[in-house]
């Protein structure tokens, strides 16, 4: 039996009790008026019928019996704000004062903790009311009379699980509005009491993330603990989360892979292994960082410069040539000016043999050469045929540049370039002349 089932049972019965007498006849008849109301679902009709009926008696024997129909009335219009105001006395009075059986206040109770949360801005005593009544529906243990055991245990799972979706949503509610207002200190604040609460709720850890990140903007410290939580609102089993799983999919995944990338650079692996990190604990360890993408951009500049000093000085050379100012940059702070010693791989001599002009490649470290990008104009020409596809480096001046296709010319000489490695030009054999008589 499911908790839709349970509350189809709803009826007026509970009214007749031989403890309470109505005043009159026109008493009587003003309840069978509003019971009419709730048979045919007018709950317009039935909330006027009450009216009437509190106005002409308003301290009858019945007035909390009333006031309970006020509720569910409401509750039909969907005025749920109204519906929590009409329950707020009835939940500090003792159960059988109010009630005629156990299933009438299941009802009530389950009412008002669905209406909670379509009211966007709670107040306090319409929060209280809401909190009290999820708080006596997750403490029943027992089926009201005439469910047998089995119905209660599937709809006692439902009952409790919209005490707990109440009870969150009123913790969440105060982070929503500092959210709102930009009070970032004070959504952070009202998160974490969200999160110590339910620990498990994808949404607690959504919305800490999202206050860190407010906070992020005027404190950095606060983005990696933003992203941390994000992650685990992506990570956590969404049963458990109380959350739409197509929801956690739809919106937290993806926002999760975005906002990781924007702020560390492309690392599925490392976004893989920050979410198991996540899902383990609600807050993550102290001292916890993850590096910017300028700070990932720097570790691996320091390690190429560390292990490739020549390599990073011709990458931020090349980067500087190659930016929108790349020729004026050459012409006013380069041109003429002595490059510190590079290397690169041999790719072309003009001439082949006893070339005065070298093509020079230089590759990312382990891999295979690619286009020549430096011309070395040399003082004198060399001797013999260089090897190509051999390693050299050599120091020389900037002399000239194109943008398209890249080029850069240094002027050199033979004896500034090391790792060089030359061969003999075979000469062409003469053909012989055969005289004609």
């Amino acid at each position: 039996m499911t908790v839709a089932v349970l509350l189809l049972a709803f009826g007026l019965a509970g009214v007749c009790e031989t403890k309470k007498n109505y005043k009159d006849r026109a008493e009587f008849d003003l309840y069978s008026a509003v019971s009419k109301d709730f048979e045919s679902k007018d709950y317009k009709k039935a909330i006027s019928d009450l009216d009437v009926w509190n106005e002409k008696y308003p301290e009858s024997d019945f007035k909390d019996d009333r006031q309970v129909l006020y509720v569910h009335a409401y509750a039909g219009l969907n005025e749920q704000a109204k519906a929590l105001d009409a329950g707020s006395g009835l939940l500090v009075k003792d159960p059988a004062s109010v009630f005629r059986a156990e299933g009438d206040r299941i009802r009530l109770l389950y009412a008002l903790v669905t209406a909670v949360e379509h009211v966007a801005s709670p107040s306090a005593e319409q929060a209280a009311t809401a909190n009290e009544a999820a708080r006596q529906l997750e403490a029943m243990s027992k089926p009201p009379a005439g469910m047998s055991d089995a119905d209660w245990r599937k709809a006692e799972k439902g009952l409790k699980a919209a005490a707990r979706s109440a009870q969150l949503y009123l913790a969440l509610n105060p982070v929503a509005k500092a959210l709102q207002a930009r009070d970032c200190k004070a959504a952070e604040a009202d998160a974490l009491k969200a999160q110590g609460q339910f620990p498990e709720s994808v949404q607690a850890a959504w919305y800490l993330g999202s206050a860190q990140l407010c906070l992020s903007r005027t404190d950095p410290s606060k983005a990696s603990p933003a992203l941390y939580e994000f992650a685990r609102a992506a990570a956590l089993d969404p049963v458990k989360g109380m959350v739409d799983p197509k929801w956690q999919q739809a919106t937290v995944v993806p926002y999760l892979e975005k906002a990781y990338t924007q702020y560390h650079g492309a690392d599925p692996e490392g976004l893989n292994q920050l979410k198991q990190l996540a899902v383990n604990s609600p807050l993550p360890a102290e001292g916890f960082t993850l590096k910017s993408a300028a700070q990932v951009a720097e570790a691996k500049q320091a390690d190429l410069e560390s292990k490739h000093p020549e390599y990073a000085l011709w990458l931020k050379i090349k980067s500087a040539l190659t930016a929108s100012d790349g020729e004026q940059y050459f012409a006013t702070g380069m041109k003429g000016a002595a490059i510190p010693r590079l290397e690169g791989v041999l790719a072309g001599a003009k001439p082949a043999c006893n070339p005065k002009e070298l093509l020079v490649a230089i590759p990312k470290p382990g891999s295979a050469a690619g286009n020549a990008e430096i011309a070395l104009e040399l003082d004198k020409p060399l001797h013999g045929k260089p090897e190509l596809n051999t390693p050299l480096s050599w120091e020389g001046v900037a002399s000239g540049f194109d943008k398209e296709p890249f080029r850069l010319t240094m002027q050199t000489e033979a004896g500034k370039i090391s790792g060089l490695k030359t061969s003999s030009c075979s000469v062409a054999p003469r053909t012989r002349r055969i005289s004609r008589r």
